[in-house]
This record gives structure tokens, C-alpha cells and sequence, in this order.
């Protein structure tokens, strides 16, 4: 079985996890600029980007003063990411942020000389952006985690909530290169707990009913929604869904809040708010490849008992008092 360990944070390779939060003095006079490439919805990634600037104001960048942010959002169609990167560029931005690994890979195809910041992306290493963690190729730093062990822990949480389920359905996104690595992670816990995972593809909203519709015809019997920008972006149409479908549904922990009944993984506005720290580094001169590519090692468990209701299930107690949370 896997171990992530949820009560723990720690910064991977050295670095400290925690940095004072006192604001720091910025050149007087000096204007920098940040790209900010999403890969999902303005709307969807609100409070994220909120996250991302309290943590740049937390080291003294205050839009309209000392800093200046450019935003584009491909809304979920990876196709926009190239031409949106590329308007990035061409306002002289000093630093690129990013979200989720299609951005990322984008931008480092895009620019070797622009510092690339990952607010968060899936397992760098195993999608090739980086070869190490501890030194980070040329112009890419930030941080990552890593996604096919965390969607077969929740393959295991969801089989230990709901002990009968025996054919789960697995929600991915074929365009995002982050799904690659995550199937056979989840086929292979599968084997373990003898299930048999039914793989279900969504590329947009639009397409999130016909893969219900599709689920029904295979008759699964539960759910686990996979990391995608629009996914997260969906989470309250997905939940709605799943329930509307009776399944048992599992996915990151801001999906539970959004109405599904299991929420599993790392706080994603946390993640946000450390990017500041790295392009605070960058633009005090810190080269990418000095700044370490960081994991966190800590997740958090959230149950919705709201939607276990709703759903006619019972949590066990033994299950409930491991969670961070629980949504009455």
C-alpha cells in the first residue's frame, strides 16, 4: 500500500517550508512584470491567483506600485497555449508563471532565457520537464508533486470508504501528458485491491455528461477524478454528476468542498502562495537552476457527509477520525 504521509510538510532536497512572512523592501522606482499563463478559466482559478498575491505582496510586490501582472487563459483548450505564451514573451516579461504541465512544457518549448516559475505542475520528472529535482534545468524551477502515487492513494481511500466498489472509473483528460503516467499507477494499485479501473476521457466541460452517460453504459460503480485545469475548474459540475449518477466520487480536496464525496491531496492556494517565494528569488537574481524544485509531502484528507448521505452510505468512524475535515 502506498504511505503519503499527510501531516507533514516538508520541502524536498532542503530549503525550508515556512518563510517569514514580513515584506520585503523593493527597488525604488523598479517595476517588475510576470506572465501568467493558465491553462484553465479566469474564474475557476480565482482564489489560486488570490493565493499568488498575498504571497507577492507578503515579500513587498504590490500591483500598480513595484509589480505588474500579465494574465492569459487557454480555458482549457491546450491548443490556445502556444500563441498565448508567445503574447507573454512579447510584453518583456521578467518572469512566467505557470499552472499544470500542458503551460509549463509550453512555455519551456517557448523561451530558454525567461524564468519559468511552476505554480504547480504534475510529477515534473516524469513527464521529462526536468531530469532533477535538486538542480533544475536551465530557466525551470517552482513546484511540483507527484500525481500517479497520489491518484493511487485514492483509488485506496475511496475502496476503504466504500468497501463494495469493485469497478471504479478513472476521469482523465487524454490531452493533459500528466494522465500518461497516472493510468497504470492507478491499474496497478488496482490489482491490489482487486478492482478493475474503467478508464473514462473528458477534454472540456462540454464533454463531462457524455462521460456519465458513458460510465452508466459500463456500469461502474465509483469514481475518481483525476488531475486537468478543468476539471478543477469543474469540480462543482463533476460532483453534481457523480451524484446525480449515484457514484461514490474521490478527487483533490477542494473537491469535496465542490459537493464530491471524498477530497484527497495538497492545499493548491498553498502551493500559489510559495511561487511568490521563487520569483521574489529570481528577480533578486537567483538563477532557476539555484532554486530547487520543491514537493509537498503533506495531504489532506477531506469527507463530505453531506454527500454520503445523500448517497445512502455510511463512513466508518475508523475512517472519519483520520480525516482533516469533515463536511456536515
Amino acid at each position: 500500500m502506498l504511505d503519503l504521509r499527510r501531516r507533514d510538510f516538508v520541502t524536498l532536497l532542503g530549503g525550508a517550508a515556512v518563510w517569514p512572512l514580513a515584506a520585503r523592501a523593493q527597488q525604488a522606482g523598479k517595476v517588475h512584470r510576470i506572465g501568467f499563463l493558465g491553462s484553465a478559466t479566469a474564474a475557476g482559478s480565482a482564489k489560486a491567483v488570490e493565493s499568488l498575491r498575498t504571497g507577492l505582496r507578503e515579500f513587498g510586490y504590490v500591483e500598480g506600485t513595484n509589480l505588474g501582472i500579465e494574465f492569459r487563459w487557454a480555458e482549457g483548450v491546450y491548443d490556445r497555449l502556444p500563441q498565448l505564451v508567445a503574447e507573454l514573451i512579447a510584453t518583456n516579461v521578467d518572469v512566467l508563471i505557470t499552472h499544470g504541465t500542458p503551460g509549463t512544457r509550453v512555455a519551456k518549448q517557448a523561451t530558454t532565457t525567461i524564468p519559468i516559475v511552476m505554480a504547480i505542475s504534475g510529477d515534473a520528472i516524469a513527464t521529462g520537464l526536468v531530469s532533477s529535482l535538486a538542480r533544475p534545468e536551465a530557466n525551470l524551477t517552482g513546484s511540483t508533486f507527484f500525481l500517479p502515487q497520489l491518484n493511487a492513494k485514492r483509488l485506496e481511500l475511496l475502496k476503504e470508504a466504500c468497501p463494495r466498489i469493485s469497478r471504479p472509473a478513472a476521469l482523465s483528460n487524454p490531452d493533459n501528458p500528466v494522465s500518461r503516467p497516472i493510468i497504470p499507477s492507478m491499474q496497478a494499485a488496482a490489482a491490489s485491491l482487486s478492482l478493475i479501473v474503467e478508464v473514462v476521457r473528458a477534454q472540456s466541460p462540454s464533454e463531462f455528461s457524455l462521460a456519465f452517460a458513458a460510465m452508466a453504459k459500463s456500469h461502474v460503480d465509483s469514481v475518481v477524478v483525476t488531475e486537468d485545469g478543468e476539471f478543477a475548474a469543474s469540480f462543482r459540475a463533476i460532483a453534481t454528476l457523480a451524484l446525480a449518477n449515484k457514484l461514490p466520487s474521490i478527487g483533490a480536496r477542494e473537491y469535496a468542498e465542490a459537493g464530491g464525496l471524498i477530497g484527497y491531496g495538497v492545499n493548491i492556494p498553498g502551493l500559489y502562495r510559495r511561487a511568490a517565494y521563487f520569483v521574489d528569488r529570481i528577480l533578486k537574481g537567483v538563477k532557476p537552476a539555484d532554486l530547487p524544485i520543491e514537493q509537498p509531502t503533506k495531504f489532506e484528507l477531506i469527507v463530505n457527509l453531506k454527500t454520503a448521505k445523500t448517497l445512502g452510505l455510511a463512513i466508518s468512524e475508523t475512517f472519519l477520525v483520520r480525516a482533516d475535515g469533515v463536511i456536515e
